[in-house]
């Protein structure tokens, strides 16, 4: 129940660190209302009423997350020393073992999995706390208009207009093809092929191997710097002339993060004569190619994940 819950508030919040301490106060709350829980609803439900409005108040306190797109235009060309930008509240990768493939109940749209997908976690970022939770609450995790009208304080009437709005918001944001089906037809060996090419590429210092496996539309994305790239030309460009040449060598470990292929990227630092822990690359598949690439450059990024800090 803890890990449904840790989940929950992530894609509430879009935070790992915030959905940390979100249900580390929501537990406190519960626990220390625990008198005050009366059995007219089940445990469950409580506790999720609990989460969400603790998380309500965090949305309502510090405001949406967001990614480089969000921001503007893409760059045709490498930004030179793109300085981290740290007066944005960034979206951050999730680590999603122990989710399931399954949705959460017999009357939820979302398996577990997609519903930390990050396009979708990105799109509810563009909601207002009550549409986002009333999304999350009824599509994700099966509760009834009532139910959610009780943890929210509110009215079936305005629940079904927050479900309303929420929804036409993420079907323009979120593709009908969800990672989990993509990753699904193509198969797990191949999945692990294409992370394993796209490491050798980068530590190899291959080029054209890189190039390969992307789509003609690629996009890549590098929180907390502002600047992002599309498509083949500009995304080559950026990947010649910094993670190719200009970061020394790479080292990779694959992982698992938001339901999609992943790898912790590791950077050589001649201080430190190691290679350091540096992003978290998070991979959208379509097909068999890469058509995005968000690195979530960080090590704090790294503990939740469970990946040491340093390699050889």
């Amino acid at each position: 129940m803890r890990r449904e819950l840790h989940a929950h508030c992530y894609r509430m919040l879009g935070s790992t660190h915030d959905a940390d301490d979100a249900l580390q106060d929501a537990l406190l709350r519960a626990w220390r209302g625990l008198g005050r829980f009366e059995g007219r609803s089940s445990l469950r439900s409580w506790l999720y009423t609990v989460a969400t409005r603790t998380c309500l108040d965090v949305v309502a306190a510090r405001g949406r997350r967001a990614l480089p797109v969000d921001l503007g235009p893409s760059s045709e060309r490498v930004v030179p020393g793109d300085p981290p930008v740290a007066d944005i509240a960034w979206l951050g990768p999730y680590p999603d073992a122990g989710l399931t493939d399954a949705p959460a109940g017999p009357d939820t749209r979302y398996e577990q999995r997609e519903a930390v997908e990050l396009a979708f976690v990105a799109a509810l970022q563009h909601l207002p706390g009550n549409q986002r939770a009333a999304l999350l609450l009824f599509e994700v995790l099966g509760f009834s208009a009532a139910e959610i009208a009780t943890t929210m304080d509110t009215t079936i009437t305005s629940v079904n207009s927050a479900l309303a709005r929420a929804r036409k918001v993420v079907a323009d944001k979120v593709f009908p093809r969800t990672q989990q089906l993509t990753l699904r037809k193509i198969g797990d060996a191949r999945v692990r092929e294409i992370v394993a090419d796209y490491s050798s590429a980068l530590e190899r210092g291959d080029a054209d191997a890189l190039v390969a496996l992307l789509t003609e539309d690629v996009t890549w994305s590098m929180p907390p710097m502002a600047h992002w790239y599309r498509g083949l030309e500009a995304v080559t460009d950026f990947a010649v002339r910094v993670p190719l040449t200009s970061c020394g060598s790479w080292r990779h470990l694959p992982v698992s993060a938001n339901g999609q292929a992943a790898v912790g990227g590791y950077r050589w630092d001649a201080a430190s004569a190691a290679h350091l822990a540096w992003a978290i690359n998070v991979f959208t598949l379509r097909g068999e190619r890469i058509a995005d690439i968000t690195s979530f450059i960080g090590p704090e990024h790294f503990v939740s994940f469970g990946l040491p800090a340093s390699l050889p």
